[in-house]
């Protein structure tokens, strides 16, 4: 399964040089990610999308030393990721392999932890050594000779036939090949890659006029001068409480009733007299 990379060769355009690498690895790697994730679906747009990425950054990934593992790590990693079981779409099961052999093959498969399963596909499905294997992986050498033996005796448990690293190799690459799984043309992944791009930029710059309204806002908005908030009330000792008025008795009712009835009466009303 595993090929050298073609050289890039700087008389071709990017988009000649892009082409050439996709249609040199898209295929193989779209099975390769199928044996990693169990999903056809998710297999192709993992390829699509570590494509796209190669191509927004193509200026790197041309002069890298193997543009190929750049390629292959990130869609692994894509395929990989842990929220794709929140997506609607891939939380019910695909359908398995026709191959009653190649159903449990893939069932032992998915049932080690995603490093180990990386680690024996890149050690024994694409041909990596062992240090290339850490390499890709992110981890130190000792740790990924433990997850290859642990991936080996798993699946040599459950399938004694595949205890031979060799038979191994023959049978991910018989599983892996047996799939009708098709990549897109590279033409549609670059437009693809432009127009997320392009989609990303324009929500960068909206989110950047966003909060730049927001701190203009609050700029004309704020109050110029600081007002002290009001210190809540105390209680004062020694000051009786008001008394409610109460019932009148019947002196002070006769008296209101009185001064009711005759209001002209009384004192004349004073008035400034002219001298």
């Amino acid at each position: 399964m595993k090929n050298p990379a073609p050289s890039l060769s700087t008389r071709l355009t990017p988009a000649q040089a892009f082409d050439a690498l996709y249609a040199f690895c898209a295929p193989a790697l779209v099975r390769q990610t199928y044996l990693l994730c169990g999903r056809r679906e998710l297999a192709r747009e993992s390829v699509e999308r570590a494509f796209q990425l190669a191509w927004q950054r193509w200026p790197e990934v041309a002069v890298d030393r193997d543009p190929a593992s750049w390629v292959r790590a990130a869609a692994h990693e894509y395929a990989l990721s842990p929220w794709h079981r929140f997506r609607p779409r891939f939380r019910q099961p695909e359908p398995p392999p026709a191959d009653a052999a190649d159903r449990a093959l893939l069932a032992v498969l998915l049932t080690l932890p995603p490093s180990y399963r990386r680690t024996v596909l890149l050690y024994d499905g694409v041909g990596l050594d062992l240090p290339e294997t850490a390499a890709e992986t992110e981890a130190s050498t000792p740790a990924t000779a433990r997850r290859l033996l642990h991936a080996r005796g798993t699946l040599a448990a459950s399938l004694p036939r595949l205890a031979d690293p060799a038979a191994l190799h023959e049978r991910l690459a018989e599983v892996a090949s047996a799939q009708r799984l098709r990549a897109a043309r590279p033409a549609t992944v670059r437009a693809g890659g432009e127009a997320r791009a392009r989609f990303w930029t324009r929500a960068a710059i909206a989110f950047t006029v966003a909060i730049i309204g927001a701190t203009a806002l609050t700029v004309h908005t704020a109050p110029t001068r600081y007002d002290p908030p009001v210190p809540p009330g105390k209680t004062v000792r020694g000051v009786p409480p008001e008394a409610a008025p109460g019932t009148l008795s019947k002196k002070q009712t006769a008296l209101r009733k009185k001064l009711r009835s005759n209001p002209a009466s009384g004192p004349e009303r004073l008035a400034p007299q002219p001298r």
